[in-house]
């Protein structure tokens, strides 16, 4: 099925704060070059190719991260870029492109995305994109995608699989049975354990009129105050008031008919620094270093260096830290807290520092 009237979603508004001290206020983590020679975003641009024209793509961020959409996705047409003057999570940020959506293209069907994931290879990835298109399009679901555990993380939310509605080409199109939070340790295992259990990818496909129903019939809070706004200044008006929620929590969740596609080619959410050891080679300690900086160490093993190009790291006889270092400052922790950074991004917060 051709989709000349499919639309994609990039949602660019996180903070990326566990990519601290690189991922700044100024310049967050899917403006950066975390695994490669492109940005997060530039990536997820790329990654549509000719599926979705440049032309047919929003990018919901931030106002004060206009400037860089248009800087690294110079091609998007800047009435494309809607600025939120706000963070107010997925659930606004959604609605907003979708009533963008309902007047400019009323017809249309959408993905949406993350921009800050790590999805290889590109060319599979839009095979993927096309089976959920066509689901989309043809059952009225919203249909969301689900990565096969390779482990039993604890990082990612899970969603519980039902009996197979249908397939898209190779495709298996699965009934959610429900969505579950982040679990500790030993209910991953058995997660991963059940084949019944998939990482939540957090990427979806829709109709606008589905995903508008959707928001009507679960989320009239955001979706109203929204759909009253006659200008760019009301908009700005209302998100101020609007709440923060989840798209997941406050449509996925409840929604009667919601169906999912799994995949297993490489995915990673790159939620913390650690995951660059998945993403990036190791040298035979198993150390990996980002950001172009020179890495020599000695008795030191299973690091994660990020540091900037001309500049030397020297290890010696440590193992399983993560070491960054971005602009004046330094950040070193043990592997097993690197999901604990937004902590002392709190703190800094907490005292007004200008390292933020």
């Amino acid at each position: 099925m051709r989709h000349e009237d499919a639309w994609a979603v990039i949602l660019a508004g996180g903070s990326g704060t566990r990519f601290w001290p690189a991922s700044r206020r100024a310049r967050p983590k899917q403006f950066q070059k975390v695994a490669g020679t492109r940005t997060l975003i530039q990536d997820a641009a790329d990654r549509l190719g000719r599926l979705i024209p440049a032309e047919r793509r929003l990018v919901v961020t931030g106002v004060e991260h206009v400037a860089l959409v248009r800087k690294q996705l110079p091609r998007i047409p800047p009435e494309n870029v809607l600025a939120e003057p706000v963070g107010r999570n997925t659930t606004a940020c959604i609605a907003w492109a979708a009533l963008e959506l309902a007047r400019r293209a009323p017809d249309s069907v959408q993905i949406v995305l993350p921009s800050d994931h790590l999805i290889r290879p590109a060319a599979d990835f839009r095979k993927l994109l096309t089976a959920a298109l066509d689901e989309a399009r043809a059952s009225g679901a919203l249909v969301t995608f689900g990565v096969r555990p390779t482990h039993a993380a604890t990082g990612y939310g899970y969603i519980e699989v039902g009996r197979e509605l249908a397939r898209r080409g190779p495709h298996s199109v699965l009934a959610v049975a429900r969505f579950v939070e982040k679990p500790d340790r030993e209910r991953a295992e058995r997660f991963l354990v059940s084949g019944s259990h998939l990482w939540n990818s957090g990427m979806f496909a829709w109709t606008t009129r589905a995903i508008l129903a959707a928001l009507r019939a679960h989320a009239p809070q955001v979706l109203g105050p929204l759909e009253r706004c006659a200008s760019a200044a009301d908009v700005a008006a209302a998100y101020h008031a609007l709440p923060g929620v989840a798209i997941d929590v406050a449509v996925m969740e409840q929604a009667r008919d919601v169906r999912v596609i799994p995949f297993g080619i490489e995915w990673n959410d790159v939620g913390a620094w650690t995951a660059l050891q998945d993403v990036l080679p190791h040298d035979s300690a198993g150390n990996v270093v980002a950001g172009g900086a020179t890495l020599v160490a000695q008795d030191a093993r299973g690091n994660v260096v990020h540091a900037p190009r001309g500049e030397l790291v020297a290890l010696l006889g440590v193992s399983d830290l993560v070491v960054v270092r971005a602009g004046k400052a330094l950040l070193v922790c043990p592997k097993d807290r690197a999901q604990d950074v937004k902590r002392i991004v709190d703190q800094l917060a907490r005292e007004g520092a200008e390292w933020l």
